[in-house]
């Protein structure tokens, strides 16, 4: 069963986010560390909310896809250093979520 790995950014009174240096060092960290594992990644860049004038609830999602469990496993395993370079681009807690690609 494939698998995804979401990490969100979420955006607060006093977050910070470097997407510059998102873009251009820290994904290519994860390329680096947990590529091997990664079947693709997606990024999405917070805009706006749902509503009409309402602020993005995230800096960034990324959406990551695993064939299986197997990979899913493999990635965290070799995140350490990717976990380890958030500090340098954002303040924001990171919220994850492992699911399961239904389409």
């Amino acid at each position: 069963m494939a698998l995804s790995l979401q990490v969100a950014y979420p955006v607060g009174d006093s977050t910070t986010f470097d997407h510059a240096y998102y873009t251009s060092t820290h994904m290519p960290l994860v390329g680096q560390h947990m590529g091997a594992f990664i079947q693709g990644t997606s990024i999405s860049k917070g805009l706006a909310g749902g509503g009409p004038d309402a602020p993005a609830p995230f800096h960034v999602i990324a959406t990551m896809t695993f064939a299986d469990q197997a990979g899913l496993d493999g990635a965290l395993a070799a995140a350490g250093p990717v976990i380890a370079d958030i500090a340098n681009f954002t303040n924001s807690a990171p919220q994850m979520m492992v699911g399961e690609v239904i389409s």
